[in-house]
């Protein structure tokens, strides 16, 4: 005759039962997750910048739709043909000569076909690097070959290099092209995107807060993207007007460059001081005028400093420092994509953190107290 097992004998069977249960799905559950993101993994920057554009230029996308009748998906395609042509061709093509000119240049040397100016003796009156520079560049004006010999393993690691950074900038380039095509198909889809992602946010941190969230990402987003492609538009517009009242050849195409490098979050002092050098070696301007140049390039190559703060934080339900520090330390850590994610990331912390601090138990008495003294 069998024994009847204890009631606490029979809770523990079952309970093991169902944590064994509960296990083997978590196990299942995570091995889906892993492998869908092994599949996705390729995609994911990819997918990131067609995301960050679609909520950059959803604001366009529907004003253009309604002067087209509510057609989203010829706006749509309206808006990505227009990127094409006024960014992503003119970068395209710039890049293609950068690489063309590094080529050309590296080959020239290699041939000994290379030949360099002779220096301006104002060269030589610069304060404190004057002399060296000129000693340098007349020697390689009177016997460049030499010079070449000298540097030639370090020569042949610079141009590596410069070709790698040509080739991985046309990659990114192309990059960006399906993210833009990727952007005009979810702008297309706007609407139903949006309520996709404020349901997601409400399934998260509940109906309450969900869509104050979806809209700090968004608000977000634009704010970075503002700070980014605004200041580099606005800074290229004024290195282009200061190097035309200089006289500077090819103003337009150097602007252009600044425009690009902004965006690429390369400051522009990489095309303003080589311009001051310009300036000073050609001795075309009086000592007057060559210094009121000089300062304005060089301030106008540290503009995004001053401007990056003050449109970072705009439109966004947290503070100007978040945004700028998520920014930074984003695109410190993964580059220009970065800047968004951290921005978002730092912006919905915090968010999540003064709520937290708002709902503190221990004040509702105090709160119900004064009311009731009140």
């Amino acid at each position: 005759m069998d024994t009847p097992r204890r009631p606490d004998v029979d809770f523990e069977v079952r309970l093991s039962s169902r944590l064994l249960d509960v296990f083997i799905r978590a196990g299942l559950v995570l091995a889906l997750v892993l492998l869908c993101y092994a599949v996705f993994s390729p995609f994911v920057s990819l997918m990131a910048w067609a995301l960050i554009l679609a909520v950059t230029l959803f604001p366009g996308h529907q004003m253009l739709a309604r002067r087209l009748g509510g057609r989203q998906g010829l706006a749509a395609t309206l808006l990505v043909l227009a990127g094409i042509v006024l960014i992503v061709m003119p970068t395209t093509l710039l890049m293609s000569a950068m690489g063309d000119s590094v080529h050309d240049l590296v080959a020239s040397a290699r041939d000994k076909t290379l030949q360099v100016p002779a220096p301006s003796p104002s060269v030589a009156e610069w304060p404190v690097v004057g002399k060296k520079i000129h000693a340098v560049w007349s020697k390689a004006h009177s016997d460049l070959p030499a010079v070449i010999q000298s540097l030639q393993p370090k020569l042949g690691d610079l141009s590596k290099k410069a070709l790698g950074i040509v080739a991985s900038i046309g990659a990114s380039v192309l990059m960006f092209l399906f993210s833009f095509i990727i952007a005009g198909i979810i702008m297309a889809f706007g609407k139903s995107g949006a309520g996709a992602t404020r349901s997601i946010f409400e399934r998260i941190v509940g109906t309450a807060r969900g869509k104050e969230f979806a809209d700090l990402c968004t608000a977000t987003i634009r704010a970075v993207a503002q700070g980014v492609l605004g200041v580099a538009l606005i800074q290229a517009i004024v290195v282009g007007l200061l190097l035309m009242l200089a006289g500077i050849p090819f103003a337009g195409v150097l602007a252009l460059v600044v425009l690009v490098l902004g965006i690429a979050q390369v400051p522009a002092l990489l095309v303003t001081l080589p311009v001051i050098v310009y300036i000073w070696s050609k001795g075309d301007h009086g000592t007057a005028a060559a210094i009121t140049h000089t300062v304005l390039l060089f301030l106008a190559g540290m503009l995004d400093n001053v401007l990056k703060p003050l449109m970072l934080g705009r439109g966004v339900d947290a503070p100007m420092p978040v945004v700028l520090l998520g920014a930074l330390g984003g695109m410190a850590s993964s580059g220009i994509l970065g800047m968004f994610v951290g921005a978002t990331l730092l912006a919905l912390g915090y968010q999540i953190f003064m709520a937290w601090v708002a709902a503190n138990p221990d004040t509702e008495p105090v709160a119900r107290e004064a009311q009731t003294a009140g």
